[in-house]
């Protein structure tokens, strides 16, 4: 009797542990992503794609990081974070300085950046640039890259022009009449000076350059090791984004959830964030990237100077995850 006893106890044991074992196999895996910005309506696909629990399909637990401190690029390169929201140039500069960082999810299909200018400058095309004192955050980022494009689009260069370093006071220098032309972002700088009834023209780099930006990039380690985790989170992303561009008022509704204050913002002003966020999202593949965006990039960063030499392209980026 003793002896069934014995055994009856050590089966509870030994299913106990299984149950424990099987319970850790199935726990989600936690990602921090590392974002690059602040909470804002601009990543409402990120939060539909969590609220809706696309994510948590996947068995993926996902925490963004907004920390201005995080290098996302650099961690990801050292194999310490699986993911991170990056752009395409800082992919292409990562590896030319052995990093071995792969983009392989394509969240923006154009590059989001726009000069603005006081209507009275009659400034219609880049050519009309030349000569001309520009206001933008500093000579790096978006802003920095989107601007040169448009100035070798029409021949010129930096040289041309005098680029002020103004910070990110763009909104603030146009209205106050201290800059009459300033560099942004299209779905940011341009809709709130509107907003506020300034009269400007804009130039959106898109119409002139094709050009990687914003998306997923992840590291060669993890694309080698844990290539089902890539295709789940793109799989997850790209139905967040699907759902966006159909429903951005439901979108906005799930944003309110995550964005502090985000509701005691001027909604027809955020909605056309959002709206023209879209247009900057829309493809005919959610999530696949252009090869001839990367070859362009990778030419006006050569031009630029700020890589010696173009960068292989094909471990840079990859389709092969996009669902």
């Amino acid at each position: 009797m003793k002896k069934l006893i014995w055994f009856g106890i050590a089966v509870a044991l030994l299913l106990s542990a299984c149950a424990g074992k099987t319970d850790a196999a199935n726990a989600p895996r936690h990602i921090k992503l590392p974002m690059g910005y602040i909470p804002n309506i601009q990543y409402a696909p990120f939060y539909v794609t969590a609220d809706k629990g696309y994510f948590a399909k996947e068995n993926i637990e996902v925490e963004f990081d907004y920390s201005f401190e995080t290098d996302g690029v650099a961690l990801v390169g050292a194999g310490e974070l699986p993911f991170a929201v990056a752009s395409g140039e800082q992919v292409l500069l990562a590896r030319a300085q052995e990093l071995p960082v792969t983009y392989v999810f394509a969240w923006y299909q154009q590059f989001p950046i726009s000069v603005v200018s006081a209507p009275e400058l009659n400034i219609q095309t880049p050519a009309d640039l030349r000569g001309k004192q520009i206001g933008l955050p500093g000579l790096f980022g978006a802003n920095y890259i989107g601007l040169q494009a448009l100035l070798f689009s029409a021949g010129l260069t930096a040289k041309d022009a005098t680029l002020d370093a103004i910070g990110f006071n763009q909104v603030e220098l146009y209205a106050s009449g201290q800059k009459d032309i300033v560099v942004g972002y299209s779905a940011n700088e341009p809709i709130v000076l509107r907003a506020q009834n300034f009269n400007l023209n804009e130039l959106r780099v898109a119409d002139y350059a094709q050009l990687i930006a914003n998306g997923i990039v992840t590291n060669e380690k993890t694309v080698q090791n844990d290539p089902e985790l890539v295709r789940a989170f793109a799989r997850a992303l790209a139905h967040g984004i699907a759902d966006t561009i159909a429903d951005p008022t439901s979108a906005y509704e799930i944003s309110k959830k995550y964005v502090e204050n985000l509701d005691k913002q001027d909604k027809a002003v955020q909605m056309q964030v959002l709206n023209t966020s879209i247009e900057f999202w829309q493809a005919e593949k959610i999530g696949a990237s252009d090869p001839q965006a990367w070859n362009n990039m990778n030419d006006l960063l050569v031009k630029m100077g700020l890589l010696a030499a173009p960068v292989e392209i094909d471990k840079a980026f990859t389709n092969q995850f996009v669902p």
